[in-house]
């Protein structure tokens, strides 16, 4: 695009973006800032669209040429007012809340109704649809067309080509008549540049940046403007492509990034867009361009002024072009001998790859038959070895033979037995439980019983200790006193020690007496068969089992016991022997694939070998046919180069003339300049005022543009009672050299 059309252009956008009061235009969402809403765009009175909107990113991963591979689409619900429940339109499958909880239901409307509890919603899901603006990228390659693969690892003079279909429009009236208005996307695409790789670069429609080791492409584009606004192309051209060319070695690129946004559209304020004088005056630039013209026909005056001060040059030149048409006259001969003898060999060539491209289907179908002859052999090998796998053939036999080597792989049979031996364990798990809870209870009801015992028999002895001593004591006090009269003695201080231990001894040899002894371990026992002491030991049994420090416990052994059943079996003969079989099949299927694989480079080898020959015997033909061609038009070129001699010698016998021709060139030099002025004051200037008046025209359909731009917010699918906005990025995918 020239100079002057980016200038127009320019001027045209930019009265009308600060006609608009436009910021920046964001191409990045960032869910933790908060945008401002401003009233541009807004249904009033509609209070549900100043609490909801949906900003959605549409992410579509595509191949070097542009073809759509797969759509992610990013979408985020602002929550402003905090509502408890959001409902929601949208076409996507596969939704995922992709920064929250929050989940949602179907209504009966179909609408899917998050349960938002005051929060923002951020999900992400796939759709298939048609995109409102297709991206296609060719490539040339020294001016031919050539495929991404093609253009891999290739050298010479490069151009990449972006081209952008606008297939998003609405049908509106415009001066009583229906016209379609596409909706006006803008189109940025980037891409980085190996400064190694790619040198003289040049795009149209942008701008490039160098850091020394890269170069930064960005090119911009407005597919279904120019139609829009109905401008002739030879009036103004807006870009709807971009293009980058460059020489080029080793040809690789990476990812490209496009991305398409019609937000800057949807800020322009069209009832601002009535005064457009400001734009009308910049239409005097025409005019200083016509006056720079009037200028150089005065200076084409001075040239030929110079032109006619050189003629004796001239004249000496056209004494030496003379003597250059000799010699050419002399080589054209030569060429024309030459000729013949090309035209013979090449009629050989042609003999001897056609007789090999004869046999190219016997050649071809023989390496195939041999191929397939060992591929039955590996699928017997593989049935004998009690291998179950899809039937092996020249297509599919690197993919079948690569899942069966990694499921033969050791770790992953490992992983598999273990599995299958966890799962059984864990199946037995509430059994485990039970028996180590068993166990435990077991240990808890010794303990308990052991403690209760050890206090029952401390109060039993205690108790015939009592009856003991009320027998003891009036004997060793020769019947003075009662053991209730000694114990009162004794507390008084009345009893001296040596009263007291012999009254203790006496006391301590008949509680050794085998019938005290006996009836102590009576009383012992029927204590402990009671009922009651029965209760006691339950009931502290039970609270044993119940504490934290005895469920840790149960819990501990039963992992332990889980564990113990998993080695084992892991360490059993029968999985030791799956794994020592398992790798062994897979040395074996891999030897049979690097076997396979060693025939099929030969056979790929072979069938391009003989597709060359094809391709060279039918080239040889064309070289032949042009070998023809060649010796007629050697013939004439020796004819011609005798011509041309001619014409030289009468040039230099007519130079003279040439002279003052010179002379009356200069003559109408200033005629030119005189016709000039009169074209800009007839033409130029009637010209500026008729442009003047299309203006009120492309602003009636600049404000349409706007309008179904604004009608445009989302792609994957958005309720009336939302506002939104939608950002398109396009991916490409790398070429490799």
């Amino acid at each position: 695009m020239n100079k002057p059309t980016i200038k127009i252009l320019s001027v045209l956008l930019c009265a009308a973006l600060l006609a608009g009061s436009v910021g920046a235009v964001s191409v990045i969402n960032r869910p933790e800032e908060k945008k401002t809403q401003t009233s541009i765009n807004t249904v009033a009175g509609t209070e549900e669209k100043d609490s909801l909107s949906k900003d959605e990113t549409v992410y579509v991963l595509a191949g070097a040429d542009g073809s759509v591979d797969k759509i992610i689409v990013s979408d985020w619900i602002k929550n402003a007012l905090g509502s408890a429940s959001i409902s929601d339109k949208s076409q996507l499958t596969d939704i995922e809340n992709v920064k929250g909880d929050e989940s949602y239901t179907m209504n009966s409307d179909g609408m899917k109704v998050w349960d938002a509890r005051g929060n923002d919603i951020y999900y992400q899901g796939n759709i298939e649809k048609e995109l409102p603006v297709g991206l296609r990228v060719s490539y040339k390659l020294d001016g031919k067309a050539v495929s991404a693969e093609e253009i891999a690892g290739k050298s010479g003079k490069v151009t990449i080509r972006f081209e952008y279909d606008n297939r998003q429009f609405e049908t509106v009236e415009i001066d009583g008549k229906k016209e379609k208005i596409y909706v006006p996307f803008v189109m940025l695409t980037g891409v980085l540049l190996d400064t190694d790789t790619f040198t003289n670069v040049e795009v149209s429609n942008g701008k490039l940046m160098n850091d020394g080791d890269r170069i930064a492409v960005m090119g911009l584009a407005f597919p279904g403007l120019q139609e829009n606004l109905d401008i002739a192309q030879d009036q103004l051209e807006i870009p709807s492509y971009v293009e980058i060319t460059a020489d080029v070695k080793d040809f690789s690129m990476g990812t490209t990034i496009t991305v398409a946004s019609n937000d800057v559209f949807n800020q322009i304020d069209t009832e601002k867009l009535n005064s457009v004088d400001e734009l009308k005056n910049s239409l005097g630039e025409m005019t200083d361009a016509m006056s720079q013209l009037m200028d150089g026909s005065s200076q084409l005056y001075d040239g030929l002024s110079t032109l006619l001060e050189k003629s004796d040059k001239l004249v000496s030149g056209i004494d030496q072009l003379a003597q250059g048409a000799k010699d050419l006259k002399d080589g054209a001969s030569q060429l024309a001998d030459g000729t013949i003898t090309l035209k013979d060999g090449t009629a050989q060539l042609v003999d001897g790859l056609q007789a090999l491209s004869d046999n190219n289907a016997q050649l071809n179908g023989g390496a195939k038959q041999v191929f397939e002859t060992l591929l039955s052999t590996a699928n017997s090998q593989l049935a004998a070895s009690g291998l179950t796998v899809p039937k092996l053939t020249i297509g599919n036999y690197a993919e079948v033979l690569n899942q069966v080597i990694t499921s033969l792989d050791k770790n992953a049979v490992y992983q598999q037995a273990l599995q299958t031996v966890t799962q059984k364990v864990e199946a037995s798990r509430p059994m485990i439980i039970e028996k180590v809870t068993a166990a435990v209870r077991e240990q808890v009801l010794q303990q308990v019983t052991a403690a209760v015992k050890e206090q029952v028999t401390e109060k039993v002895t205690i108790a015939v200790q009592e009856q003991v001593a009320e027998k003891v004591i009036p004997i060793a006090t020769g019947g003075k006193m009662t053991k209730k009269e000694y114990d009162a003695a004794v507390k008084a201080g009345l009893i001296d020690e040596k009263t007291q231990a012999a009254v203790e001894e006496a006391i301590n040899t008949q509680m050794k007496e085998e019938q005290v002894q006996e009836l102590i371990a009576s009383q012992i026992q029927s204590q402990m068969e009671s009922q009651e002491i029965q209760a006691t030991i339950s009931a502290k049994t039970e609270e044993q089992m119940d504490s934290k420090a005895i469920q840790s416990t149960i819990s501990q052994n039963v992992e332990s016991q889980v564990q113990k059943a998993i080695s084992e079996a892991m360490a059993s003969d029968e999985v030791q022997q799956k794994l020592q079989a398992a790798s062994e099949g897979a040395k074996a299927v891999i030897a049979l694939k690097s076997s396979l694989d060693s025939y099929n480079t030969f056979y790929l080898g072979l069938l391009q070998y003989t597709d060359g020959v094809s391709t060279a015997a039918s080239g040889a033909k064309k070289v032949d046919q042009g070998a023809d061609s060649l010796k007629d038009g050697a013939a004439q070129l020796k004819d011609g180069t005798s011509q041309l001699y001619d014409g030289i010698l009468q040039l230099k016998d007519g130079a003279p003339a040439l002279v003052d021709g010179v002379t009356q060139l200069k003559d109408g030099s200033m005629q030119l300049s005189d016709g000039l002025k009169q074209f800009n004051d007839e033409a130029v200037q009637k010209l500026a005022d008729l442009v003047n008046g299309d203006l009120d025209s492309i602003v009636t359909r600049l404000k349409a543009t706007v309008d179904v731009s604004k009608n445009y917010r989302n792609f994957s699918g958005i309720s009336d009672e939302m506002d939104g906005k939608v950002t398109f990025i396009y991916r490409t995918e790398e070429i490799e050299s």
